[in-house]
């Protein structure tokens, strides 16, 4: 593994790049040379980003659940950058629920975006990748080892996504291409505060989170991790650095000890979670151009409030007009 990867006229393709962190660690790559391939469902947002760069980047409207969409992306990047170097993985969305309350869609959903999602944009960019023994990095997170009640579809779709990038590093390695899993924490994005200020159990359960699941990250702090990892081809970016702590303590944290601690807890935190959700009757990522909320139609269960970040829709195709910047 190389000590230093210079990203100056790399191609560089990001999915989820419309906002948060997508978004921003495209700004970043960008101002230290490299080509950016914006691949989002926003395409106002990706527009605006794009000419906001400057020249010698492209933008997509595609969704991650279709694979025709994402070929679509990556031919276009192809045909207009002259191919992949590296591809970041970080389209996702949060639903949140118990397990007894989430519509399955809503489940489903979840994984088919945030673990196939990040399946499909790795098998359709890595031939390309493999012919420059480039790198890819899979935006998994904290979550991957450090699960939490009401969240049962994001941790699995993220621990999945740790596994799925874990494999990819050995099958790739001969070929020179290199694998990276990013583990954020909390990141201050629109997601993140949409879900502190409509969901009260999702902030108490931050409160009591120990060191470091409690503390917030700024998306340009992330970002700068995400784009250090890359220009050092990282297999792991933790961020911030203290969430290695997390992954080495996984064991203790899935625990029978640790549950006993925190029975008493959970007992008055699940049925609060699961109030929360029925009554938010929403997407609580409002804030998201054709965000997908789906409910359970089953009579007494709840609403599950499935949170599109940069990438969640199935409506949108991918934009065969839009010119390289």
């Amino acid at each position: 593994m190389p000590t230093r990867y210079d990203v100056k006229g790399k191609v560089v393709l990001i999915t989820g790049a419309a906002r948060g962190i997508g978004a921003q660690a495209a700004r970043v790559l960008a101002g230290r040379g490299a080509r950016l391939a914006l691949v989002g469902l926003e395409p106002d947002l990706l527009r605006e980003l794009c000419d906001d760069l400057g020249e010698g980047h492209v933008w997509c409207q595609a969704d991650v659940t279709s694979q025709e969409q994402l070929d679509a992306a990556v031919r276009r990047t192809v045909d207009e950058l002259g191919g992949v170097d590296v591809v970041v993985a970080n389209a996702g969305i949060a639903s949140y629920g118990t397990v007894r309350q989430i519509d399955p869609e809503a489940f489903a959903r979840t994984v088919d975006i945030n673990l196939t999602g990040v399946f499909r944009t790795v098998h359709s960019a890595l031939p390309h990748v493999v012919d420059r023994r480039g790198y890819v990095l899979v935006v998994a997170s904290m979550a991957s080892f450090t699960p939490l009640g009401g969240l049962a579809a994001y941790n699995a779709s993220k621990a999945g996504a740790e596994a799925l990038g874990l494999a990819l590093r050995q099958e790739v390695a001969h070929l020179g291409v290199d694998v990276g899993i990013c583990h954020p924490a909390w990141i201050d994005t629109d997601m993140v505060r949409g879900a502190m200020q409509d969901l009260g159990a999702f902030r108490s359960t931050r409160e009591t989170l120990p060191w470091p699941a409690n503390s917030t990250t700024s998306v340009e702090e992330c970002a700068r991790r995400i784009a250090d990892g890359v220009a050092r081809r990282r297999s792991r970016i933790y961020v911030p650095r203290s969430v290695l702590a997390a992954n080495v303590g996984r064991p203790l944290t899935s625990s029978p000890l640790v549950l006993r601690l925190m029975r008493s807890k959970l007992a008055a935190l699940m049925p609060q979670l699961e109030q929360d959700v029925e009554s938010l009757g929403r997407s609580f990522a409002a804030h998201v151009p054709n965000a997908s909320a789906v409910s359970t139609a089953a009579e007494g269960s709840a609403t599950s409030a499935a949170s599109a970040t940069s990438a969640g829709s199935t409506d949108a195709a991918i934009d065969a007009a839009n010119p390289a910047r």
